[in-house]
C-alpha cells in the first residue's frame, strides 16, 4: 500500500534533493497559472479588481483563445473544468464539451465507406466539426459563480486581439509546422493572411493583432451593453448572440459552405452544464475528477490499482516504478476503450470500474517481471450488473507517423476564499481543422473521438458529447480542497496528471518539483484522435529519464522511445487551509506561468 505522507510543506526551488529551474510562486490573496504570462495576467486583473476565482478563470479562458491559438485551442472550441465554490462548499464538474451535430450520424459516415470520423491534415476536416462549448461554459461559470460582467472578463482578450501582443517563441515555432499552413490552403483563404502576413510567421517580439477575432469578441460585449439590464441579463444576452444570434449564423454558414455537418440550429440547442464529479480515496486524500464522458476515470482506476503496491519502496522514476505505473495505465486504458462515453451505460459502469475489489483484481494482472506486449483485455463487469454495450477492439487502431508535437493549454485559479478552478480548454488545431476568416478562428473537430459502432458507450449519436481527453482534478484533505492538478497532452493528460498526483501525495514534492519531474507515457492504447493510432509496447520517456533506467525498462519488454515531453504545460496549485497561503508550480516545458499576490 502506498504510504500516505503528512502535509506537504513547500521547499525552496534550490532544495538539494529535487532542484528546479523555477521557484514555487506563492501568495495569500490568489494565484493564477496558465500557458502564457499574458493569459495569467488576464486572470490576475480580475482578482486585483475584487473578482473571484471564477471571474479570473473566465477572463483567462477568453484571453487564451487570443494569445494561445497554436495551443490547440480556439474560441469555438470546448473545455472541461473541475471547480470548488468556497461560498457553498460545493464541488462541480463544468462541461463545456460540445456535441455532435444533428446531421452527424453513423449512417452518414458508413455511406461514405468510412470506419472512423476523419479530420485534418486533409480535406475532410469539416466532417468532424463539433458544437462550440467553451464560450457557453465560460458564461455559465460567470453567471452562476462569478461577480464580473461580460465586458469586464472580456476586456483583456479584446485588448490582446485589437492592440496585439508580442509574438513569442513557442507560438512562432508552432506556426513553422508545415501542416498548419497547408491546411489553411485546403480551406482558402484560411488563416494565412492572419498568421503568415508577408508569407512568414511574425518575428519574435513583433506585435501580433487579430482584428476578426476581436470583432467576434466585441459582439459579445456589445450584446451585453444592449441588454441594459442586470449583470445576469448581460450574460444571457451574450450567450443568446453567440448561440442563437449572428455569431451562430456565421458559424453555421461557414460550416455549410465548406461541406461540414454543423449548422446554426445545432448551436441553438446547446447549453453548457454543471454536474457532480467522481470521487475516490488515495493516500489519505480524496481525488475529485470528471465522469466517464471524459477519460478522467483512467487516473482514478490507475490509482486504485497502484494502491496495492508499495510505490515508495520502488524509488521515484526507477525502472520498476515506471513499469508498474505504465502497466496499471494499460489496464485502465483498456477499460476506457470499452466502457467510457457519454451514455447511461458508461454512467452505470463507472461505479463498478472504480470499486476497490475490481481494481484489486485488475492489479493482480500486472506482472512485475514483464511488460504486457499488447493492450490488455478489458475487465468484465457484466457479472456485477453493468451492461457493457458493443465493444471496440483494443487493437482496432491504425498505424501512422508520430503526430506533430502540439497540445492544448491549462488554467488554474485559487482565490483567497479557497474557491478553485482547474480548467482545460481545447479544440481547433490548425493542422486538423478549417479557419473561418469571418470569425478569426478555427472550429473544433472533437467529433473525431466518437467511434462508429452502434451501441458503444462512445458511439456517435447526434447531440451527444464525444468521449473527450480534456480533464483536470482537485485534491481534498479532510474534506477541504487543497490542490489542483492539470496537464495538457491528449491521451498523455491522464498519464501526466497521474504522475503529478503521485509526485505530490507519495513523493512529497512541492508544486514546482511535481511539474518539473521527468515524465513517461505508455502508447499501448488506441489513441483518441484520428486515425486512432495503436502502438503496442511503446513507452515514451522524456530526456530526463536516464539511459540506465531505459535499459532496464527495455529488459522488461518495453519498447522505449524518447520524446520531448509527455504532456506539455503541467500546473499544480495548492492552498494551505490553515494559513491560507496559495502556491503554484508552472511547467517550463512551454511558457506556462504562475502569478500570485
Amino acid at each position: 500500500m502506498s504510504r500516505p505522507t503528512g502535509r506537504v510543506y513547500e521547499m525552496e526551488h534550490h532544495s538539494a534533493d529535487r532542484a528546479t529551474t523555477r521557484p514555487v510562486v506563492s501568495g495569500t490573496q490568489g494565484v493564477v497559472t496558465s500557458g502564457h504570462p499574458l493569459v495569467s495576467m488576464a486572470g490576475m486583473r480580475m482578482l486585483l479588481a475584487g473578482g473571484n476565482a471564477f471571474d479570473a478563470a473566465v477572463a483567462a479562458g477568453f484571453a487564451a483563445a487570443v494569445v494561445e491559438p497554436t495551443a490547440s485551442y480556439t474560441l469555438c472550441g470546448e473545455c472541461v473544468a473541475v471547480v470548488h465554490d468556497a461560498r457553498s462548499r460545493q464541488l462541480h464538474v463544468l462541461s463545456g464539451q460540445g456535441v455532435a451535430p444533428a446531421l452527424a450520424t453513423i449512417a452518414f459516415f458508413r455511406g461514405r465507406k468510412l470506419d472512423r470520423i476523419p479530420t485534418g491534415p486533409g480535406a475532410d476536416a469539416h466532417l468532424s466539426f463539433t458544437v462550440p462549448g467553451a464560450v457557453g461554459a465560460f458564461l455559465e461559470a460567470l453567471e452562476r459563480f462569478g461577480t464580473k460582467t461580460v465586458g469586464e472578463v472580456l476586456a483583456p482578450a479584446v485588448q490582446y486581439a485589437e492592440h496585439g501582443f508580442p509574438m513569442y517563441e513557442h507560438m512562432r515555432r508552432m506556426l513553422t509546422i508545415g501542416e498548419s499552413r497547408s491546411q489553411f490552403d485546403l480551406y482558402p483563404p484560411g488563416g494565412t493572411a492572419v498568421f503568415y502576413r508577408g508569407g512568414q510567421p511574425p518575428e519574435l517580439g513583433q506585435l501580433f493583432t487579430q482584428p476578426a477575432l476581436a470583432g467576434t469578441l466585441r459582439r459579445l460585449v456589445d450584446a451585453e451593453a444592449s441588454s441594459r439590464g442586470h449583470r445576469v441579463a448581460g450574460i444571457g444576452a451574450a450567450r443568446e448572440r453567440f448561440y442563437r444570434g449572428d455569431v451562430a449564423a456565421t458559424i453555421g454558414a461557414f460550416s455549410e459552405r465548406v461541406g461540414g455537418l454543423l449548422r446554426a440550429s445545432d448551436l441553438a440547442g446547446y447549453r453548457a452544464q454543471f454536474e457532480p464529479p467522481l470521487r475516490m480515496s488515495f493516500a489519505g486524500r480524496e481525488i475529485i475528477g470528471p465522469p466517464a464522458w471524459t477519460q478522467g476515470p483512467v487516473l482514478m482506476q490507475a490509482l486504485g490499482m497502484l494502491a496495492t503496491v508499495d510505490l515508495r519502496a520502488l524509488g521515484h522514476n526507477s525502472a520498476r516504478y515506471i513499469h508498474v505505473v505504465a502497466e496499471a495505465l494499460k489496464l485502465a486504458f483498456a477499460d476506457r476503450e470499452r466502457y467510457y462515453g457519454d451514455s447511461d451505460t458508461a454512467a452505470r459502469a463507472i461505479a463498478e470500474l472504480l470499486a476497490p475489489a475490481y481494481l484489486h483484481e485488475r492489479a493482480g494482472l500486472i506482472r512485475m517481471d514483464r511488460a504486457a506486449p499488447e493492450a490488455p483485455v478489458p475487465g468484465t463487469i457484466e457479472r456485477r450488473g453493468a451492461a457493457a454495450g458493443a465493444v471496440m477492439g483494443a487493437r482496432s487502431g491504425a498505424t501512422a507517423a508520430e503526430p506533430a508535437a502540439d497540445g492544448t493549454t491549462h488554467i488554474a485559479v485559487v482565490d483567497r476564499e479557497g474557491s478553485m478552478v482547474a480548467l482545460t480548454p481545447s479544440g481547433g488545431v490548425f493542422r486538423k481543422s478549417a479557419f473561418a476568416p469571418e470569425l478569426g478562428c478555427t472550429l473544433s473537430t472533437r467529433s473525431e473521438m466518437f467511434v462508429l459502432e452502434d451501441g458503444h458507450p462512445n458511439g456517435l449519436v447526434p447531440g451527444k458529447r464525444p468521449r473527450t481527453t480534456l480533464i483536470s482534478y482537485l485534491i481534498c484533505e479532510g474534506g477541504v480542497p487543497t490542490a489542483t492538478i492539470g496537464c495538457p497532452g491528449g491521451d498523455d493528460q491522464a498519464q501526466a496528471d497521474l504522475q503529478l498526483v503521485l509526485n505530490v501525495l507519495v513523493w512529497g514534492m512541492n508544486p514546482q518539483q511535481a511539474v518539473e519531474a521527468p515524465r513517461f507515457s505508455t502508447q499501448t492504447l488506441v489513441n483518441s484522435f484520428y486515425p486512432r493510432v495503436y502502438r503496442p509496447g511503446q513507452l515514451n520517456v522524456e530526456p530526463g529519464i536516464p539511459e540506465s533506467t531505459r535499459a532496464e525498462l527495455s529488459a522488461l519488454g518495453h519498447t522505449v522511445s524518447e520524446i520531448g515531453a509527455c504532456g506539455v504545460g503541467a500546473v499544480v496549485t495548492r492552498r494551505d487551509p490553515e494559513s491560507g497561503v496559495v502556491s503554484a508550480g508552472a511547467d517550463p516545458r512551454r511558457p506556462t506561468y504562475a502569478l500570485a499576490w
